[in-house]
């Protein structure tokens, strides 16, 4: 689906409207909590999510906390839901594994460590440490109980934050921001925080400040030329920011919904419709992993990495559980 445009507005009609069914929802979560008896791993989890329905960019932060485990010689792996995909696991993603069955997510993380997918989060983390896992690293999942975690970081997107502020369906939320934020050990702000969200939260709460850095290679091999940029993410307008920020000519932008599965014949009107407007098509990572392989060559893909302002933060966040795990 694609998220409404009134969950990032101040809260109006509609939102006032789905509120009750809001409320039904966080009750639910709030017992699914308090009932929950999660199993805790013999090793350390470290657990990237958010608040908010949709992306925030926790695929990249994850990425950057296994570059953190990496330079310690620690051999962690990725655990994710796998949405999207048909497969329920526990299983590790491979090569021959498309999106439809593990989703887009275990894709890229795959390409970086060993991915693992399981819809129950704690069978998924018993066969990661049955195969040699010394830390996992849960790419979302900070809402499931299943599995107890060591540190859990929440990302948020600085240009939207916690949108209208109200819970599913009424607003973005998955629980109440008081609610996570209590569970949480720190907060990764991606982006310019304009909706004044850091002077809102906890003084206590450590937050690590980080932007989206686009591959500079690619972004050299299109400059100058026309762009029509095309996301089926979270928020596609962020990965079109993200374009004209770093000097990109976009000739026309097409916005998907999240985790869109591009078909053929969807994929060839973009096609044609580049051709018409004598531009390069272009996407994220995460789309071109759903784009049908027959014409996969046709696109440029940009990846973005997590850069951060104080990448000491991140470390001094991660040694108290990592301690002798190298």
């Amino acid at each position: 689906m694609r998220a409404p445009d009134f969950w990032t507005r101040p809260p109006g009609a509609a939102a006032y409207a789905l509120a009750p069914l809001g409320a039904l929802y966080g009750l639910a979560g709030r017992l699914r909590q308090a009932l929950a008896r999660p199993w805790r791993a013999p090793v350390p989890v470290i657990c990237v999510g958010n608040l908010v329905a949709g992306g925030a960019g926790k695929t990249p932060v994850a990425l950057a906390v296994m570059e953190r485990l990496l330079a310690r010689g620690i051999t962690a792996q990725f655990l994710s839901r796998g949405h999207g995909g048909s497969l329920e696991g526990p299983l590790r993603v491979a090569p021959h594994h498309t999106a439809a069955e593990v989703g887009d997510e275990p894709l890229l993380l795959a390409d970086v460590a060993p991915a693992w997918i399981s819809a129950d989060r704690a069978a998924g983390a018993r066969a990661m440490v049955a195969a040699g896992a010394r830390a996992i690293i849960m790419d979302d999942g900070f809402q499931n109980p299943g599995l107890a975690k060591d540190l859990s970081l929440l990302v948020v997107d600085g240009a939207v934050g916690f949108g209208n502020g109200m819970i599913l369906p009424a607003g973005p939320l998955r629980e109440p921001v008081s609610a996570g934020l209590a569970r949480a050990h720190g907060l990764v702000l991606v982006g310019g925080a304009q909706t004044g969200l850091a002077a809102r939260l906890p003084s206590a709460l450590p937050l690590l400040r980080a932007r989206l850095e686009p591959d500079a290679a690619v972004v050299a091999a299109l400059a100058g030329r026309p762009v029509l940029a095309f996301a089926g993410i979270g928020r596609p307008s962020k990965f079109f920011e993200t374009c004209r920020a770093a000097g990109l000519r976009l000739a026309d932008m097409v916005p998907f919904p999240d985790h869109h599965p591009y078909s053929r014949a969807e994929l060839a009107a973009l096609l044609d419709r580049a051709a018409a407007l004598g531009a390069r098509p272009l996407t994220t990572a995460k789309d071109a992993s759903r784009l049908p392989a027959e014409l996969r060559d046709h696109v440029s893909v940009l990846p973005v990495r997590l850069v951060l302002d104080d990448p000491s933060a991140l470390d001094d966040l991660l040694e108290p559980v990592l301690h002798g795990q190298a």
